[in-house]
């Protein structure tokens, strides 16, 4: 597969910068020291989350790179954004799917700080066999430089896209009405600027998307949905209340693609950058579309769970915080007879 020399235009990495600053700004105005005093009070799913995110996530992706035999840059990059943490997307979808956003929130904002150590500890442990290819293949052309991650400029970068979630926290502090503003304008600008790299790729170098090799479409689908599948069962496993487990399937499988794209741009250089950016916009595009189908399927299947968990949150505000909701005998489904409120409140346990 033949990449063009300019891949992205100076135009096109000024969107994204842009777009990566805006989403993360809007990531920060949607914290408070509340959310990180959540994760302390919630350490189950949050560590649940953790394995999900940084234990299944790479395996996943290690995997599809190596049953379907993709080139070293793009497998690096799959198990790049395989490693990466969630974002507000996956908050998003957890609210349209009836799951909790407190957990996804807790979530997201634990592997956000979480990630400066382990993604560059992931990439090491999972990418060796990659590296030595590419140091294999530029010996061969009659060099003598060995190519190795370059864990310093990730780190960096990573530290540096945790600068506008920092200045968006402050704006939440100071302002609470304009950190909404923020947080419901970043989700936004990011599928703009999504959709305008795919289109201005279709229609200066359309060639590209019949050029792509299928298994390459796998890998960027694929990723996605069995961190989603994974992600369900895992939870379920661990015997997670379903509002929970929609949250975490849906935190495994939705990846900060912003994250993605800053990484790349500030760590790696050509030929290997133009690959590695392909990937990560096939996956940022396709992530949404089957994100909304599996939350569809969520919304649907936790209708019941969902109005159990809103009616014993409005009996807590009407009666107390200590007032356990009655139900007749097997009105509840074994999943929910335990705990009504999907553990909203440690007094509502039976």
């Amino acid at each position: 597969m033949e990449f063009p020399a300019q891949l992205l235009y100076p135009i096109d990495q000024a969107l994204l910068a842009v777009m990566i600053f805006v989403i993360m700004f809007g990531m920060g105005a949607s914290l408070t020291i509340n959310d990180f005093k959540a994760i302390a009070k919630s350490p189950r799913g949050v560590f649940i989350g953790f394995l999900s995110q940084f234990g299944l996530m790479p395996l996943i992706a290690f995997g599809l790179s190596v049953m379907l035999n993709l080139s070293p840059a793009y497998a690096i990059a799959l198990i790049l954004i395989g490693a990466l943490p969630g974002g507000t997307t996956s908050n998003m979808f957890t609210y349209f799917s009836r799951g909790s956003v407190a957990l996804s929130i807790s979530m997201t904002t634990a592997s956000t700080i979480l990630a400066l150590v382990m993604m560059p500890l992931l990439l090491k442990f999972y990418t060796g066999g990659f590296i030595q290819q590419i140091t294999d293949s530029m010996q061969a052309g009659g060099g003598t430089a060995e190519f190795v991650i370059p864990t310093g400029n990730i780190i960096s970068s990573l530290v540096l896209v945790l600068v506008p979630v920092a200045l968006g926290m402050l704006l939440k502090y100071k302002s609470p009405d304009w950190a909404k503003t923020a947080e419901d304008t970043a989700g936004f600008v990011g599928m703009i600027v999504i959709i305008y790299l795919i289109f201005t790729a279709f229609f200066r170098h359309g060639d590209l998307f019949l050029q792509t090799p299928v298994t390459i479409y796998i890998a960027a689908v694929g990723l996605g949905l069995f961190g989603f599948l994974f992600g369900y069962y895992l939870s379920k496993a661990m015997k997670m209340f379903p509002l929970h487990q929609r949250a975490i399937s849906l935190e495994t499988g939705i990846q900060n693609g912003p994250v993605a794209f800053a990484v790349i741009l500030l760590s790696f250089k050509e030929p290997l950058q133009s690959q590695m950016i392909w990937l990560a916009i096939l996956y940022s595009t396709f992530i949404v579309i089957s994100s909304s189908v599996v939350t569809l399927y969520f919304r649907k299947k936790g209708r019941f769970d969902w109005d159990i968990y809103k009616n014993t949150v409005i009996h807590n505000r009407l009666f107390g915080e200590n007032y356990v909701t009655k139900y007749p005998e097997k009105f509840l489904p074994k999943a929910l007879r335990h705990d009504p409120s999907q553990g909203a409140n440690e007094a509502q346990k039976r």
